[in-house]
């Protein structure tokens, strides 16, 4: 990584252009002028057309889903390419809109406070300097998938695209609290960021861990991604990085580190990202009065990624077909894929193991009909936790994790 640290901690932050672009103007404020096409994303719930944009800083040609905060989603076909999604491609999903539009490298602290023995404000150029680690780990919202609940529910309508998988390059976490001293008696670690809330009250975007999960060695606060500096929209100058746990706890222009000697009772703890405490998350549609706990660890996931759904093609007796896996919290173990309906599953074959919390590629072979062929996908995990067929459904539009379905039309 040529000349990463003298980049990074640079005395004029590259991401000044900010103040020229999406995030500073005032001319975007309607989806048609950053429209370059439409794409149409299936929801079942209908209203599924978005406009395809460029016109953010640092990103490529995203799926718009929303410009204030900035919610963009990666379409679909960036996954068939790598296991890892560029940088410029990678979703973005912001809580409130008021994002700073640059960032003084030389100014920044990121402060360590609470039930510690040494309060502590850790410049960028010091952060740098302690041990580094580097892992592979898929940062996926927690409402990835969200606009294919049905009934609908309310929220952003993503498709399956809220998600991105990258190689992380930071510190761990855990070395970090010890420079401090935790305390006996902490409970849990808060976590806060520089975007700020637009209405006066609102509380701030925070989220916790418990102590033992952040003390873990994996939980890693990082600088790099995919060899660069975290673009701004992903979180620069540093960001926290939980692998296995969805992306809500994985706070993005991280500054303040708080140990607490109790849990965490404000809002983003108590009220926020809450799911049913049923298997799965699952509960019948219109439910109320169901215990809750926070939202926690992802589950096994896969996609095809290499023909749209839809697509046409000229009939053949069978075709090569090939997508990414998750395991969630764990490694994939093995994918099937079907092409009738889930009657009859082929093993397909994985490709390499970039860890245990990355995508995993998987490629086989199956055997067409004329006409709609609905293809699907199954992963299990390597605590052989499998996709189930019938999709869930809650209030937050949490977790999907269903087996997904690709139809091909062969002529």
């Amino acid at each position: 990584m040529d000349n990463f640290d003298a980049a990074l901690a640079s005395k004029t932050s590259r991401r000044r252009f900010l103040r020229r672009t999406a995030l500073g103007t005032a001319g975007l404020a309607a989806a048609p002028a950053l429209a370059q096409q439409l794409v149409d994303l299936k929801l079942p719930g209908g209203n599924a057309e978005r406009p395809m944009t460029s016109a953010f800083p640092g990103k490529g040609s995203m799926i718009l889903q929303r410009i204030h905060p900035p919610l963009l989603e990666t379409p679909m076909d960036v996954f068939d390419k790598s296991v890892f999604t560029p940088n410029d491609q990678f979703f973005v999903r912001w809580h409130w809109a008021d994002i700073p539009t640059s960032i003084d490298v030389e100014s920044f602290r990121l402060n360590v406070f609470g039930h510690v023995n040494r309060p502590l404000s850790i410049s960028l150029a010091q952060l740098l300097r302690l041990p580094r680690v580097e892992m592979a780990a898929i940062n996926q919202c927690s409402g990835n998938s969200r606009g294919l609940f049905q009934p609908r529910v309310a929220g952003a309508q993503w498709g399956n695209g809220a998600m991105g998988n990258a190689k992380w390059l930071g510190v761990r976490l855990r070395d970090v609290l010890n420079l401090a001293g935790v305390k006996a008696g902490a409970v849990q670690v808060r976590f806060g960021a520089l975007d700020q809330p637009v209405v006066a009250g609102a509380p701030d975007f925070e989220k916790a861990l418990d102590i033992d999960h952040a003390r873990d060695g994996e939980v890693m606060i990082a600088f790099g991604m995919n060899g660069e500096q975290l673009p701004l929209l992903n979180g620069f100058p540093c960001r926290l990085i939980v692998p296995g746990w969805y992306s809500t706890y994985w706070v993005k222009m991280l500054n303040a580190i708080e140990v607490l000697p109790g849990p965490d009772d404000q809002y983003w703890m108590a009220k926020a990202y809450k799911i049913p405490a049923t298997p799965g998350a699952n509960v019948a549609p219109g439910a109320k009065d169901f215990p809750t706990v926070p939202i926690n660890r992802m589950i096994p996931r896969s996609w095809m990624t290499s023909l749209p759904d839809g697509q046409a093609i000229a009939y053949e007796a069978s075709i090569p077909v090939g997508g990414i896996a998750m395991g969630g919290d764990c490694g994939v173990a093995k994918v099937d894929v079907s092409s009738d309906g889930g009657r009859t599953w082929y093993r397909t074959t994985l490709g390499a193991d970039e860890g245990k919390y990355s995508f995993r590629r998987w490629d086989g072979r199956v055997p067409l009909r004329r006409g709609p062929n609905p293809i699907m996908v199954r992963c299990w995990n390597a605590n052989g936790v499998a996709q189930p067929m019938k999709p869930i459904w809650n209030p937050g539009g949490f977790m999907r994790g269903n087996i997904e379905t690709t139809t091909i039309i062969a002529a």
